[in-house]
């Protein structure tokens, strides 16, 4: 038996190899602003990454975010108003970070993933309406494969469950459905509309992206 007694209520954090951390979730601190779009779901709040140059170039979840922060490749610009306990320190979620060494970012069409596809979409089914967590929405080949659609920029929407099942293997000419918009490549200009898209919410962003 250890000599050393544990306050009740204690929480104990077993250790990992390495340099990994494990992160908590904590209340945030008294007399801070909680952002409102990103109410209960602080790590996966909105972050926008600037480059060395302070050029907005991406935006990433908070919990990334501090990633890059603990292993040293980006600082804190600006906060959110949440904070973690990571072992024994409590650390401010970022609300922008910038990389500490430039990268040079090609002007391309961003790579088709399933990410990509939810940040054009902006997380919204593309038929219904509805606004989700990236986890709750699935992908919809607007012409199904069956009948010859690609896995294109063109032919990938953001779709609901219950949308997906509602259109199930037909073209849209066979449903009462309809795209809210036309589907097209996530190029720099759709990724820097949808920055200040996003940014429109939150203070913090305005300095770098309404210029």
């Amino acid at each position: 038996m250890s000599g050393h007694s544990r306050k009740p209520g204690h929480h104990r954090t077993k250790a990992t190899s390495g340099s990994r951390i494990k992160l908590h979730q904590t209340a945030p601190a008294e007399n801070v602003s909680r952002p409102s779009d990103s109410e209960g779901m602080p790590l996966y709040a909105p972050v926008l990454v600037l480059n060395a140059s302070y050029e907005p170039i991406n935006i990433c979840a908070a919990r990334r975010a501090l990633v890059l922060v603990l292993k040293g490749v980006a600082m804190t610009e600006e906060e959110n108003g949440h904070f973690l306990h990571a072992q024994r320190i409590a650390m401010r979620l970022p609300s922008v970070i910038r990389l500490l060494e430039y990268r040079r970012i090609p002007h391309q069409t961003r790579a088709l993933s399933r990410k990509n596809i939810l940040l054009r979409d902006r997380n919204t089914c593309q038929y219904c309406g509805v606004v989700l967590a990236a986890g709750e929405l699935t992908l919809d080949h607007v012409i199904p494969r069956s009948r010859g659609g690609l896995s294109t920029w063109e032919n990938l929407v953001a779709c609901c469950h219950l949308c997906n099942r509602t259109k199930g293997n037909q073209m849209l000419g066979e449903t009462s459905m309809k795209l809210l918009r036309e589907p097209r490549a996530f190029n720099l200009h759709t990724s820097r509309h949808i920055m200040r898209m996003i940014g429109r919410s939150d203070s913090k962003w305005r300095k770098y992206l309404f210029y």
